[in-house]
């Protein structure tokens, strides 16, 4: 039996900030967006992150705390007409200068350029505080004139401890899941089949518990990591009633390009064509992986991505099912390298521990006299003035000279690729290591 008409994750969403889990980031003490609500006058934005973290809880938290008139648009329901609509119901509102009203838009990113634009003059008059809410990446998504009203806070999946605190309170506080004696001896499963997700966590565990207190009349319930597999994966289509399982498959289909498995992506591929998933969606995260796991084992990955990208844009649907799933076979069969993520990730990690390093002299800009005399450019020798375009010197603060951030990956490209750094940097940097 299900224990409620209403979802866990409903009956226990937070009404006050005080309730609030993760994003400690955001709206812990002293936090950006913290300080957004206490101050009272808070700027439209946007929230950025995955399902399930508490995007569409903190905007009515924020309508809440700050009693404003709170109205709440899904744009995969919603059209021009609906915005319009809900824009002259705030207008309504606007009276004896009170705050104007909070508009929350859920899954921004599925509204077409009209129906953003249909928001611009309302936002920019202040007749709406537009909250809105996305899983994708804003700067992608939403066009330039909108987005430059609005801030942009990005969420954080959840961590184990934050999930673990979740589960406690629902124990607690939850009346239905309170009337057994529920002992969860192992969280590990529901941890993992959660990713991070809060609902996802809820429902996982709303459907254990409902599932054992179906097969018996025992009150006492013992939560095992068997159990919770057991009754997750032969319940899935009940696990997965809000959607969630679209981030499963979007994740399986990466992993199989990366894992160099055509079949299995072309599989993936089918899965999200067959359940009307976004092209763009599709086409946009093979992008990612063409830079982020094939990079210079073969570079020309990143630009048949591209173009895959923008010819869905032109040729529409069914015929982008062809282009995307030839991009999705060459990305799959292509060699791999994560060499350049590594590379920018280390150097980044540097940068944050070391500081800003100073440019060296010689490699300094010089365009005045005073610069040339503080000895900027100096002695710096130009590499095409070289045999092979090509003069052995340090362009690294001095702090660092000859720190290796870019490792070339094990492929014939990049072996090729150190067989010529190691002739170029001999007794510089060390490429003859491997």
């Amino acid at each position: 039996m299900m224990l409620a008409n209403q979802p866990l994750a409903e009956r226990l969403r937070p009404k006050e900030l005080s309730e609030f889990s993760g994003q400690e980031h955001l709206v812990g003490k002293n936090a950006v967006l913290r300080k957004v609500i206490e101050s009272g006058n808070i700027p439209s934005f946007i929230l950025w992150g995955p399902p399930g973290v508490g995007k569409t809880t903190l905007a009515g938290i924020i309508a809440n705390t700050l009693k404003r008139p709170f109205f709440h648009l899904s744009a995969v329901h919603s059209g021009v007409k609906d915005v319009r609509e809900t824009i002259e119901k705030a207008k309504s509102q606007q009276f004896f200068n009170q705050p104007n009203p909070i508009l929350f838009i859920d899954e921004i990113h599925r509204f077409n350029k009209s129906q953003q634009d249909s928001l611009l003059s309302a936002v920019e008059q202040g007749t709406i505080t537009l909250i809105g809410a996305t899983t994708e990446n804003p700067s992608f998504e939403v066009i330039s004139p909108l987005l430059s009203r609005c801030q942009v806070y990005v969420m954080k999946p959840l961590t184990e401890d934050e999930l673990l605190q979740l589960m406690n309170k629902a124990l607690k506080k939850d009346t239905y899941l309170a009337a057994y004696d529920i002992d969860i001896t192992e969280h590990e499963a529901l941890i993992r089949i959660s990713g991070g997700d809060a609902r996802k966590l809820y429902n996982a565990l709303e459907l254990v518990v409902s599932s054992e207190a179906d097969e018996s009349s025992d009150k006492k319930i013992v939560i095992t990591n068997e159990m919770v597999l057991k009754h997750v994966q032969k319940n899935l289509a009940l696990y997965d009633k809000n959607g969630e399982q679209h981030y499963d498959i979007i994740s399986a289909f990466i992993k199989s390009l990366r894992g160099s498995d055509p079949n299995a992506a072309v599989y993936w591929l089918a899965r999200m064509v067959e359940g009307g998933e976004d092209p763009k969606f599709i086409a946009r995260r093979m992008l990612i992986l063409a830079a982020e796991d094939i990079g210079i084992a073969n570079p020309n990955a990143l630009l048949l991505a591209q173009a895959c990208f923008e010819a869905i844009n032109v040729i529409g649907w069914p015929e982008s099912r062809i282009i995307l799933s030839e991009a999705a076979i060459y990305l799959a069969t292509s060699p791999k390298s994560n060499s350049s993520i590594m590379a920018i990730d280390n150097a980044i990690g540097l940068v944050k521990s070391g500081g800003d390093l100073p440019v060296p002299l010689h490699i300094r800009n010089a365009p005045t006299s005073l610069m040339k005399n503080l000895g900027y450019g100096k002695d710096y020798k130009y590499a095409h003035n070289f045999e092979g375009n090509f003069i052995r010197d340090n362009f690294l603060p001095e702090e660092i000279k000859g720190t290796v951030f870019y490792e070339p990956g094990i492929n014939p490209k990049e072996e090729e690729v150190r067989k010529r750094l190691a002739a170029m940097w001999k007794d510089f940097y060390d490429y003859d290591k491997k």
